[in-house]
C-alpha cells in the first residue's frame, strides 16, 4: 500500500512541476499566409514583414499546411544559450 501511495504522491509532484513550468512560459501568435514550409521552418507574412518560425516534427498541425494558406502559429520564445559579458569600465576623464 505504501509503494501505492509514493507512486500516487511522485505522479502527482511530476504533473505539479510541468504545469507550473509550462504556466511561466508565454505564448505568442502570428496569423498570415504561408510563404514558404521546410521541413523545420515555416514563412509567414504578417504585413510588409516576413516571419520565419521553426518547427519540429512534434509540431501540431492542423489542417493542411501548404504555401498560400492562411495560418496562426502559436509560438514560444526560449533561451538556447545565455553568455553574460563582464561589463566595461567607464573611461576616466581626464
Amino acid at each position: 500500500m505504501r509503494a501505492v501511495c509514493a507512486a500516487a504522491l511522485c505522479g502527482a509532484v511530476l504533473i505539479g512541476t510541468t504545469t507550473l513550468r509550462a504556466a511561466d512560459t508565454k505564448t505568442y501568435q502570428v496569423t498570415g499566409p504561408v510563404l514558404a514550409l521546410t521541413p523545420t521552418t515555416i514563412t509567414v507574412q504578417k504585413g510588409e514583414d516576413k516571419w520565419e518560425v521553426a518547427r519540429k516534427d512534434s509540431t501540431k498541425v492542423t489542417g493542411k499546411l501548404a504555401v498560400g494558406a492562411k495560418v496562426t502559429i502559436q509560438y514560444t520564445m526560449v533561451a538556447e544559450e545565455v553568455e553574460v559579458k563582464e561589463a566595461t569600465k567607464a573611461k576616466a576623464k581626464k
